[in-house]
């Protein structure tokens, strides 16, 4: 792949806190290479405006390696950005061309204020996990793998709503600031699988509850959820936690 070097015009969201208003303001990159990670360029930038004796601009990122979700951006009126099932920080540059203007915003929800400029909060997660998303029965000393039979396809479809990152860009995706998705990964991790047996009645529960009670939307199956996860979490989780939790409201919790 050929190699090249570029201009760029970047209309990025400037925000103090929660309580301040914010703005984009314009700012001009050069010489960004197309090889770079969106995230690399933003170095790249703020390198620049520490030079200048300005600010730099706030951004979230851990591993840089699509495993986190840290880096989570909304770009040109995308989660993470115009490549499929990819974070933010695995975007690179070759996808835009030599005088591009590129807006980034931080993902848009009530319940994810700004902390700085695009760096949101994203506690809200991690409270809806606190809520259920754990298995606390006692079951002794780890057994051998091999030693609790599961069927394959419960096994892989478990795996696959385990992988779900807890970045947001479905919240971010939907129109509704829905957290659906990710919770129906975290209840559908465990409910296919006999660990999470015992408890999945009160989980079900107890994670919607704190979902609503988070502030998060209703989810109206549009879509964009699945469409913009970097993960690629089906939509089928949710049809699941649907069953759970009717389930669980017409059997009780216990």
């Amino acid at each position: 792949m050929q190699h090249y070097n570029m201009n760029l015009t970047l209309k990025v969201w400037r925000q103090k806190n929660s309580k301040k208003t914010g703005n984009f303001e314009t700012f001009y990159v050069k010489n960004i290479s197309s090889e770079m990670s969106f995230l690399e360029m933003f170095d790249v930038l703020n390198e620049q405006l520490v030079s200048e004796g300005k600010e730099p601009i706030a951004f979230d990122h851990d591993c840089r390696e699509g495993i986190c979700g840290a880096c989570s951006m909304y770009i040109n009126g995308r989660a993470h950005g115009p490549w499929h099932q990819t974070t933010t920080c695995q975007l690179h540059m070759r996808e835009y061309k030599d005088g591009d203007t590129i807006v980034v915003e931080p993902w848009r929800s009530h319940s994810f204020p700004v902390i700085k400029d695009l760096v949101v909060d994203r506690s809200a997660f991690d409270r809806i996990i606190a809520a259920g998303g754990y298995v606390s029965v006692n079951t002794g000393n780890a057994v051998d793998a091999n030693c609790l039979p599961i069927e394959k396809e419960k096994a892989d479809e478990s795996f696959a709503a385990a992988s779900c990152i807890g970045c947001g860009a479905c919240v971010a995706a939907c129109p509704n600031a829905s957290a659906m998705l990710f919770v129906s990964a975290k209840v559908s991790h465990l409910a296919l699988l006999p660990q999470g047996a015992p408890e999945r009645r009160k989980r079900a529960l107890d994670m919607v509850h704190q979902m609503d009670e988070e502030g998060f939307g209703s989810c109206t199956n549009i879509g964009a959820c699945e469409a913009e996860c970097p993960k690629g979490i089906s939509l089928e989780n949710i049809a699941r936690l649907n069953r759970e939790y009717i389930g669980s409201m017409l059997l009780g919790n216990s």
